[in-house]
This record gives C-alpha cells, sequence and structure tokens, in this order.
C-alpha cells in the first residue's frame, strides 16, 4: 500500500466515525444514544452506526467529519510512510480508524466503552498473529503478547493507585501494550512514555489558557493512542 492509498483509505473510514462517536459518546449509566438532545430520532433508524449523526429534524450532531476524515488520514498517512511494505501495515490500516473513533469519544465523554476496548484488543493479537506468519513482517507475535499483558498489568496497578486513572485505561492499554510490543520493549517503553509526556503537556496547556487547575481531570486515551502512534512510527528502527 502506498502511502497515497493508505492517507484515502483513512480518509474513507474517517467519515464513517462520527456518527458511532455521536452515539458512544455517554455516560456510562445511560443507553448509546438513539436520538439528538431534543428527542428527535436519528436518521436511518437508531440501529445505524455509520456516517453522520442527524437527526430528523436535520440538525447534525458529533464530532466534524472533516476532523475525524482528517485525523484519520494522517494516522493512516503517516504509518504507510514510516513502516513500508510490512504486513502489519495492514494491521494498523485496519486499527487506526477504531483508533480515533475511541479517541473521539473519550475527549467527548471521558470514558472508552468495553465495546470498543475490548475488541480493539483481540482484534490486535489476532491481527498480529496473522501479520507474523507471513513473509517480510517486522515483529514479534509473542513479544506483542507479552507486551500486551506487561502494560495491561501496569496500568492495572496505577488504576488501583490513583482516583484519576479510569478503568477503561487499563483495557485500552492491552491493546496498546500489543501494538507497541509488536517491534519490542524499546517500543512499549517509547511510546508509553510518549503519551504521558502528550497528555502532560496538554493539561499544563488547559492550566496556562486558564480552563483547568491541578484538580482538574483530561482524558487521557486520546494521549495515550498518540504516545502508541509514534512508538509504532519508529518501528523496528527504536534504539
Amino acid at each position: 500500500m502506498t502511502t497515497a492509498a493508505a492517507v484515502l483509505w483513512g480518509c474513507s473510514t474517517g467519515v464513517l466515525i462520527p456518527r458511532p462517536a455521536y452515539r458512544f459518546s455517554v455516560r456510562p449509566e445511560e443507553p448509546w444514544r438513539t436520538a439528538c438532545p431534543a428527542g428527535h430520532p436519528l436518521t436511518g433508524s437508531g440501529a445505524g452506526w455509520v456516517g453522520r449523526a442527524r437527526c430528523a429534524a436535520g440538525d447534525t450532531y458529533g464530532p466534524n467529519t472533516l476532523a475525524t476524515a482528517s485525523a484519520a488520514a494522517i494516522v493512516c498517512g503517516l504509518l504507510a510512510t514510516a513502516i513500508g511494505l510490512r504486513p502489519e501495515l495492514a494491521v494498523w490500516m485496519l486499527l487506526s480508524p477504531a483508533a480515533v473513533l475511541l479517541a473521539t469519544v473519550d475527549f467527548a465523554a471521558h470514558r472508552l466503552p468495553d465495546v470498543l476496548t475490548l475488541p480493539f484488543a483481540a482484534a490486535a493479537l489476532l491481527l498480529l498473529a496473522v501479520a507474523a506468519v507471513l513473509p517480510g513482517s517486522g515483529g514479534s507475535w509473542t513479544s506483542a503478547l507479552l507486551g500486551s499483558l506487561a502494560l495491561g498489568a501496569c496500568y492495572f496497578v496505577l488504576f488501583l493507585l490513583s482516583k484519576d486513572f479510569g478503568f477503561g485505561d487499563v483495557k485500552l492499554a492491552l491493546a496498546l501494550g500489543a501494538v507497541l510490543g509488536w517491534y519490542g520493549w524499546a517500543n512499549v517503553l517509547v511510546g508509553t512514555l510518549a503519551g504521558y509526556l502528550f497528555g502532560a503537556l496538554y493539561g499544563i496547556g488547559l492550566m496556562i489558557a486558564g480552563r483547568a487547575d491541578r484538580t482538574s481531570t483530561i482524558p487521557f486515551g486520546p494521549f495515550l493512542l498518540a504516545g502508541t502512534l509514534a512508538g509504532v512510527l519508529l518501528g523496528p528502527h527504536a534504539p
């Protein structure tokens, strides 16, 4: 897959994100949305999960389609450029739209739903298992599995120790550990530290702008995902 094809793939899948992002962006005790805030049902029936979140009154809700399409296109383009024609690139292409969806939902609702995080982790491990048996792969499925278990365990400890650390982040770590672990432990370390750095810089920026203080909480999932992207972009070239 060329970089241009990857960008086209990202853009094509990114335009499908706004509707599920809007539907999933609810409090844990609430059901998935099937209507707009005014109570008008979403067009295409409440069971629809792709495309724009448009209600029967003609209004649209959820994230901007251009923003989600651009984010997915940029992520896929960067991965294609950095990884090249390796079998795992197909895995990254399949996982990237889901990662953008997870980041969008977490930003909107400070939540990482199980219905997204757990299949995301399972898909990462299963798809990498397939990539591992194909010629030319640049990683190891064994290290991906160990990375998943190790990062999940570390985040579980953080969840027990910190009130600001959500259990959704623990479940997300299972997938991120697999993705980073594919290329080895150096990538796990770099990707994890990058995620914390991005989150810290975001929090500092909010405080400088007067939009948060030391007691404020931020959605951590998007920054963990961004750190993972940074780790994967290093690919097999990590120190």
